[in-house]
């Protein structure tokens, strides 16, 4: 157990859960992909560092409940604009430097023009080895798995489906401000990953951003999807324990040294489409920490119940030091 990290990131819900066999399943995929056993792996887990600055979930959620005031963050909305405002004012005062990509899409069923912006913050940009953090920003139109036509209508507020992803990595933003790692990161807000309905018209900004990576290119990405749960559980998701085994097991192992081993199970769970397919379509390697299990039965997923009440700062808090880790460790 890591002692530097603080008691408001401590109060964890106990995770007991029902997996079964599936741990031989990630360390054979591993394996057959080239990378190490699970088993060994964890019997070495990394040495921690020491003096790394720390995360705060109550600083993240803080960020959560901004977004939130902003209304929907739907493209073409007012709440979309004065976000995207706050954000650049945000990452402007803390990154070395501030790419703004602005780019359409042309809706494929409606014909709908949508004008959308991803914000990319560069810290230590000459830096050849460098990690790429990435999280959508927008939020869903409606709320397409509510059970009655009138709320299915509500758009979706987006605490956790957008607002904690962001919280996390503008927090890492402000921290990567103050205290330069050795390391080159960059983080990256994407837009239009929820507008949909369907996946054709969704994943819009990281599809943008994976047609001409900048260099120098990362050399891996973790994507953050829904972070805030009120009862974390972060198993390997099932696209990247296929298409990105070696980073997952990377990014977990560094969980387990952190001792959230509970929440961060080394096995696989659903394949969900996301951002982080895109890249790996690119050739970069990215995985997704997504909890995809939000209420009971998935019950707040595109609902208006993904508010502030069902995200927890111990929760943003525990996902903010895997990845401050992952950075000041050296990647």
């Amino acid at each position: 157990m890591n002692l530097r990290i603080r008691d408001e990131n401590r109060g964890l819900p106990p995770r007991p859960r029902r997996r079964h066999g599936l741990g031989l399943l990630f360390v054979v995929a591993v394996v057959g992909a080239g990378g190490c056993a699970g088993e060994d792996a964890l019997s070495t887990l990394p040495d921690l560092v020491d003096d790394r600055p720390h995360f705060s979930g109550n600083s993240a959620l803080a960020l959560v409940d901004t977004q939130l005031a902003f209304g929907p963050r739907i493209p073409g909305t007012a709440g979309h604009a004065a976000q995207l405002e706050w954000m650049r004012e945000w990452l402007e005062a803390a990154a070395d430097s501030l790419e703004v990509q602005e780019f359409t899409h042309t809706h494929s069923s409606t014909g709908e023009i949508l004008a959308l912006t991803n914000l990319l913050a560069r810290f230590r940009p000459e830096t050849e080895r460098r990690i790429l953090f990435l999280a959508h920003w927008d939020t869903r139109p409606t709320s397409d798995a509510a059970d009655t036509p009138e709320r299915r209508a509500i758009p979706v507020p987006g605490a956790n489906d957008g607002a904690s992803g962001t919280a996390v990595l503008l927090h890492v933003a402000e921290i990567l401000g103050e205290t330069a790692p050795d390391v080159g990161v960059d983080l990256l807000l994407v837009d239009g990953e929820d507008f949909g309905p369907t996946t054709a018209d969704m994943f819009l900004g990281a599809r943008h951003f994976a047609r001409d990576i900048p260099v120098p290119r990362p050399v891996y990405g973790v994507l953050l999807d829904m972070v805030g749960d009120a009862t974390p559980y972060f198993p390997v998701e099932g696209f990247s324990a296929s298409l990105a085994p070696q980073i997952a097991q990377r990014v977990w192992n560094v969980a387990h040294a952190l001792g959230y081993a509970p929440y961060f199970p080394l096995q696989p769970g659903q394949r969900i489409s996301d951002d982080h397919i895109p890249l790996n379509q690119a050739g970069l390697a990215t995985v997704n920490i997504i909890d995809f299990d939000y209420g009971p039965g998935n019950a707040y997923w595109h609902t208006p119940e993904d508010d502030l009440e069902n995200v927890r700062a111990e929760t943003l808090g525990m996902v903010g030091e895997v990845v401050l880790e992952l950075i000041y460790m050296g990647g």
